[in-house]
């Protein structure tokens, strides 16, 4: 089993957080302020990513609540795309798989109440916060010890 990093991706703000080495849980580690360009930011998120050596990236897919895209959806499909192909020394090609995000900011509210995050900071940690449910639940999604192919 190998880390994964959890991508909650913005025009804005980008979240960010990360599994452990087994895969069974997980921790949101970093807001980074988005930039004009996919690429720009595919470089921020493996900086970030960097010291935990993933062996993949889940960026969320924020669908409509009837599945269908929205221009959020084909812009975190373009992302996940760059970012899957960014140059980098830990490999040329890394797993990326998109993932369903519908809810993961409320799913961020009750995770910071949860870990009693004061009222007055969850503005500035909701986006890793929202990192976290959408890794969380993509663990969650699969048998123990299953690697999931990539998807893009």
């Amino acid at each position: 089993m190998a880390r994964w990093v959890g991508i909650d991706y913005g025009s804005k703000r980008i979240g960010v957080a990360v599994s452990d080495a087994a895969g069974r849980t997980a921790s949101p580690v970093a807001t980074v302020r988005a930039e004009q360009s996919h690429a720009a930011n595919a470089a921020a998120v493996l900086a970030v990513a960097a010291e935990y050596a993933p062996a993949g990236f889940v960026v969320g897919l924020p669908l409509n609540m009837d599945g269908t895209d929205s221009p959020q959806t084909r812009y975190s499909r373009r992302f996940a795309k760059v970012l899957e192909d960014a140059p980098g020394p830990e490999q040329a090609r890394r797993d990326v798989v998109l993932f369903d995000e519908r809810l993961s900011s409320f799913q961020a509210d009750a995770l910071m109440e949860e870990a009693g995050v004061p009222r007055g900071r969850r503005g500035d940690l909701r986006d890793s916060f929202a990192a976290l449910a959408i890794l969380r639940a993509f663990l969650d999604s699969r048998p123990v010890g299953e690697a999931p192919e990539a998807k893009s």
